[in-house]
């Protein structure tokens, strides 16, 4: 266990889990060890995560003065753990009571901040007091579970300004999605992971003035991830909503179906949502309430190209044409739900993904943008041209399948073992529809506009390319070329896709 000292001479203990580009964890409590934030889901695989006990916990030394247990007394740790990392800025999560800390310390050394994610905080250092009617109302969203009656009586209690042990166990159920075993031993360690005295010490007289916080706040030019979680009563949605409204470059962000530990409660959503936000190369929109992840290549003033990822693939998996094409074009290449670093909502179909689609130009300003789409994506947006024929200027469909029933028609899928990039529903229920589709994605291929070019695989790809050629037919002024790839043109002969994309006019 690494260790170094800080600026008062209290040596203050650290762990390293995972590897990747160092994310300096705050754990909250308040003065909790470090040690009840494990890997953060899924996040550890992608991050080395950099979790610092705070001065008296964990494996932290308590300080000689128990008046620097105060919140904004422990900045300076902050500060002292980044010099001894040698990291010039830090990406910077903060959990909870930890996000007062957080704030204090952006404040204090905003040019020390390189990103910095705010997970369900608390926001006493901004002065954003917590609202009991939005605390009630959130939990009543539990009303259905067996334990909510005891625990809304024991969270009444707590509102009134009572609180001791009892109290607190029984309201614990409310700060986790499921009450399940898991969640039962995660609450159970609280009690002995959390320093009492340093707690008691932490929000003191004198830790917080919001007066000369929230200019600098204001001021901030880092970008801050501020999550919440849906079933929150301790820091509700809209009391991070408005912390998050201080921060002039914040993304907002809730997770569905998660209360206030949001990794316990879905940790490849949580990973998901922090990692798209900590990646330089990864933006984030919403489109209908789902947050889509997307890259962008090219020059912003030049002639914007979409590119839709097939199923089971993602945004990534454009990385070489969008290369190329980003010599004259703007570039944009985003996940469908369910696929990489988009939410995954558990509900997937062609028009779901048509609708991503629609959502993502509208919310970039693309109307009349050049799509092309491979296999699912190129029926998603086929789908789109047909319902919408003035919002794609020029349209590609890549091995798209043509809206005929499959025969014979494709069994129920078994998930594979392991883990997944993405969203396993999606299979089974896009198999469903290519076995019986909508009539009307074929009946409609004529109200299509955009100029169009269908790719075909040739004779080794999975999808029938006479069926493809009739779709190509069916749309007025298409071209179909074949180029002898299989399913994956664009990723087996690129050459030959971005000369028939030239030849096309792109």
């Amino acid at each position: 266990m690494p260790t170094f000292h800080t600026y008062d001479g209290t040596e203050l203990a650290y762990h390293l889990v995972g590897e990747g580009t160092p994310l300096v964890c705050l754990p909250g409590g308040a003065m909790r060890a470090s040690t009840y934030l494990g890997t953060l889901g899924a996040l550890a695989d992608r991050r080395q995560l950099v979790l610092l006990d705070l001065r008296g916990t964990g494996g932290s030394a308590a300080p000689e003065d128990p008046a620097t247990y105060r919140c904004d007394r422990q900045t300076e740790d902050v500060e002292a753990l980044r010099a001894h990392l040698g990291l010039e800025r830090v990406d910077l999560l903060a959990h909870s009571a930890a996000g007062d800390l957080a704030a204090l310390y952006a404040a204090r050394y905003p040019h020390r901040l390189r990103n910095l994610v705010l997970v369900t905080p608390t926001t006493r250092a901004a002065g954003l007091a917590v609202s009991v009617r939005e605390s009630r109302e959130a939990a009543a969203l539990r009303a259905s579970e067996p334990w909510y009656e005891d625990a809304l009586d024991a969270l009444e209690e707590v509102w009134a300004g009572r609180m001791d042990d009892g109290l607190r166990a029984r309201t614990r159920p409310f700060m986790y999605a499921r009450w399940d075993a898991a969640a039962r031993e995660h609450g159970a360690a609280s009690p002995a992971q959390i320093n009492a005295e340093a707690a008691a010490r932490y929000a003191g007289e004198g830790a917080f003035d919001p007066a000369a916080t929230v200019p600098a706040l204001r001021a901030l030019t880092a970008p801050v991830l501020v999550l919440a979680g849906e079933y929150d009563t301790l820091v509700t949605p809209d009391l991070a909503a408005g912390l998050a409204a201080l921060f002039p470059h914040a993304e907002f962000a809730v997770q569905r179906g998660a209360a206030h530990f949001p990794w316990i409660d879905d940790a490849g959503a949580f990973a998901r949502t922090v990692e798209a936000f900590l990646d330089p190369e990864v933006h984030s929109v919403r489109a209908g309430g789902t947050r889509l992840a997307y890259r962008v290549w090219g020059d912003p003033a030049a002639p914007p190209v979409v590119l839709a990822h097939g199923r089971c693939g993602n945004s990534a998996d454009w990385t070489r044409i969008a290369g190329r094409l980003a010599a004259t074009h703007r570039v944009y290449a985003f996940d469908f739900r369910g696929h990489g670093l988009s939410d995954w909502p558990g509900r997937y179909s062609f028009e779901l993904f048509r609708d991503d689609l629609h959502g993502f130009l509208e919310a970039r300003n693309l109307a009349g943008a050049t799509v092309v789409g491979h296999s699912m994506g190129g029926a998603a947006a086929c789908l789109l041209a047909e319902r919408h024929p003035g919002l794609i200027g020029r349209l590609v469909i890549e091995e798209a399948p043509p809206p005929i029933p499959l025969d014979p028609p494709r069994p129920v899928p078994e998930r594979p073992a392991g883990e997944l990039d993405f969203d396993w529903p999606v299979v089974p229920a896009i198999d469903a529809q290519l076995n019986d589709p909508d009539p009307a994605g074929r009946e409609l291929l004529g109200e299509i506009t955009a100029p169009t070019l269908v790719v075909g695989g040739g004779p080794s790809s999975r999808i029938a390319q006479e069926d493809l050629a009739g779709m190509a037919r069916a749309i007025p002024g298409a071209e179909f070329v074949t180029i002898d790839a299989g399913h994956l043109v664009h990723t087996e002969r690129p050459e030959e896709f971005l000369a028939a994309l030239r030849s096309f006019g792109i």
